[in-house]
Parts: C-alpha cells; sequence; structure tokens
C-alpha cells in the first residue's frame, strides 16, 4: 500500500526489501523454526541502523519516526519473519520504554550493546495471577539502604531465555500509584531465570524469580507512580505487534496467491474457482483497511510524541484479527502445502494467534475501545 506513504518512505520499504531478498531470505525458514535467537541477523540490523529506529540520535539511535520502523519491519517480515522479530526488539518493546524514562547514566550504560544487537533487553510484566490485570501484580521492591529488595515472579517474558537486561514491573505500595519499575541484570544475585518453555508457535520464554533479590538504587527505572507512564509507552509497543502481525497475514497471502496462480486441479489453475477468488478478495480487503488504522496510530504517534491508547487499540485489534484470519485462510487456500512446515504459512498462523494474546488481548482491547465510545471507564473487577 504505497498510496499512504511518502516518497521517502517509499524508498525506504524498497531498501529495506532489497535488503531483506539479499541477506535474509536464503535462511529465513530454518530462522523461523528454531528457538535460537538469530544474534547474526541482529548484528546486520544494527549495522544497517534498522535497531533504534526511533531513539534519538543523541541516545546512540537513528532519530527516524513510528512509521520508518513501521514500513521496516513489515517489509522484513514479508521475506523473513523471524528477522522481524528481532526488529521489533530494537524498536518497540522494553527498549521503548527504556528510551524514553532511562537516565542519562542508565542509557550509557545499556544502549551501545542493545542497539548494536549485541544484547537483548525483555520485559517482565505478567506473572501467575497478574495477566490482563497488570495492576493486581505483586512482586514487590522494598527500599534497602542505597538499593532495593526484589521478591516475587513473572511469567511470559518475551525473549526471556536470551535477555541480559529485564525491564520488571514491581510494587513499591498499595494500589496502582504503588507501581514503577526496575531494571534487573542476568546473573544478580537472587534472580533465578527458570527452564525454557515453548509457545505453540515454537517461541520460548522462561519464568523469572527474585527472592531477596538486591539491586543498586541506579537501577531504579520509574519509581512510584510510574504505572500511567510505563503503559503510555506499552501504546508504542502494540505498534510493532500490529505491525509483524499484519506483515505475517500479508506474507501468508502473498505464498499463497502465488501457490493458486501456478497450482492447477481439474485440469485449471486454482485461481479460476470462484470460491477462492472470493477468499482472496476478502483476504485483501481485510489487509488494506488494518494497514491504514495501523498507518494512523503510528503517525498520530510521530505527531503526538506517543500513540493514543485508542488508535493503538484500533490498529492492534484490526491487524491482529486481520492477520490471523488472512494467514488461515491462506493456509487453507494451499491445503496440505500450507500446513506443511516446509512452508512458512503454517508459522503466519502460529505466530499471529499468538499475537491476539500478547500485549493486550483482544477482549481487552475491545473494553478500551468501548470506554472511548461511551467516553466512560468500565471497570472489570468484581465489587
Amino acid at each position: 500500500m504505497t498510496s499512504a506513504l511518502t516518497q521517502d518512505e517509499v524508498e525506504l520499504a524498497h531498501a529495506v526489501r532489497r535488503f531483506a531478498e539479499g541477506e535474509l531470505a536464503a535462511g529465513a525458514l530454518g530462522r523461523a523454526h528454531s528457538s535460537a535467537y538469530p544474534w547474526d541477523v541482529a548484528g546486520k540490523l544494527a549495522e544497517m541502523g534498522m535497531l533504534g529506529i526511533t531513539i534519538p540520535e543523541a541516545d546512540g539511535g537513528i532519530g527516524g519516526t513510528l512509521m520508518d520502523a513501521v514500513i521496516t519491519i513489515q517489509e522484513l517480515a514479508m521475506v523473513c519473519p523471524k528477522s522481524a522479530d528481532v526488529a521489533q526488539a530494537g524498536n518497540f518493546g522494553p527498549i521503548r520504554t527504556f528510551a524514553e524514562f532511562a537516565t542519562p547514566a542508565q542509557k550509557e550504560r545499556w544502549f551501545p550493546d542493545l542497539l548494536a544487537g549485541r544484547k537483548l533487553i525483555s520485559l517482565g510484566m505478567s506473572e501467575p495471577d497478574a495477566g490482563s490485570a497488570v495492576t493486581e501484580l505483586k512482586t514487590t521492591a522494598r527500599p534497602d539502604g542505597d538499593g532495593y529488595i526484589l521478591n516475587g515472579s513473572k511469567v511470559f517474558s518475551t525473549h526471556s531465555p536470551h535477555a541480559d537486561l529485564f525491564l520488571i514491573y514491581v510494587r513499591f505500595g498499595p494500589g496502582t500509584g504503588g507501581i514503577g519499575s526496575v531494571l534487573v541484570e542476568r546473573g544478580t544475585p537472587g534472580f533465578t531465570i527458570g527452564q525454557p518453555a515453548p509457545f505453540m508457535s515454537g517461541e520460548e520464554w522462561c519464568p523469572l524469580y527474585f527472592e531477596e533479590c538486591r539491586i543498586p538504587a541506579e537501577n531504579l527505572l520509574l519509581g512510584p507512580g510510574g504505572f500511567k507512564k510505563q503503559i503510555a509507552g506499552f501504546n508504542v509497543e502494540r505498534i510493532g505487534n500490529a505491525s509483524r502481525a499484519l506483515a505475517l497475514g500479508r506474507h501468508a497471502y502473498e505464498v499463497a496467491r502465488r501457490h493458486v496462480t501456478e497450482r492447477s486441479q481439474f485440469g485449471r489453475p486454482l485461481c479460476e474457482f470462484q470460491g477462492l477468488q472470493w477468499s482472496f478478495a476478502e483476504m485483501i480487503v481485510k489487509l488494506e483497511a488494518a494497514q491504514l488504522l495501523l498507518y494512523r496510530a503510528a503517525r498520530d504517534g510521530d505527531a503526538n510524541g506517543l500513540p493514543s491508547a485508542f488508535d493503538t487499540a484500533v490498529a492492534k485489534l484490526a491487524c491482529n484479527e486481520a492477520g490471523f484470519e488472512v494467514a488461515n485462510a491462506a493456509m487453507q487456500a494451499m491445503g496440505a502445502y500450507g500446513y506443511s512446515t516446509e512452508s512458512l504459512v503454517e508459522y503466519c498462523v502460529k505466530r499471529t494467534r499468538g499475537w491476539q494474546i500478547a500485549g493486550g488481548s483482544l477482549e481487552m482491547l475491545k473494553n478500551r475501545i468501548a470506554e472511548h465510545v461511551f467516553e466512560r471507564r468500565f471497570d472489570q473487577r468484581a465489587s
């Protein structure tokens, strides 16, 4: 969809696609089915300026826009879906929250390795009893001299088997106002990373345990009252989630479109059967509509510093649903070829399904959108 892009953005898209086709296409299938983190890809993306795109140049980033990051992730995903995950980790998620709120000393300490693709930052938000209701988290941080003592646990942390730095949501006191965040390094005494467990997609996560884990005061990111700031930064993460979900749906669509054009059954190309024609018409409408909503959220963020909660909720809902539904329909159109692990289409189905849960479930997004519609807050907690 180039009509919604500026000429500079179109040129960026073409440049990223050329790079991906030349450097990443050959190993795309193997990367998708490996639980290992592709550090070699991270290094290549860093060299090409595809990590830290929206981070200011003064902090070691590129100083680009959210749209630049969205375009980069989507063009990478069209060639190598796993490489888009690397771009996500270097542009959205916890690295964006870190970029917004870290002190100059924290940035000087950790940004060089993060932006060079040598290290990863992971987010510790969800807990066994605090998923969508994240404000019910129980992991605590109590002051102790010139530092803090952490106790608690986290689950479902993206990249946790490979990360060196963890941005952890913690409770300093009661209520939402008592929530903030700290930075914890792998290897800190009292911090244990559990055994990896796989998601349906093959991606792995590790439980995180904190038992009298002491961190220095300089590892404080946001103290009490920082929760709303963290969630505002989390809206940017949803842009990255939506970008990948939609791009993988489009990836599967393009693979399936070529398949039904080239493959024949009953003496005629599959694309000549009206049932498949209608299916592909429905797919492209879903993709194009969701793409516009994603672009709107990104441009709003570029204009206002951070995207609005409403625009990101709408974009993520639309992109999550379109990505999964299109990938699933593409797999159906390809039959056993699409279901086979020799094709990336089945991988796209599994990955897009997961993003309907991660980063804010579809149900929670609908709640947020309804609150905007009715201009009131709907408390989900039992009275």
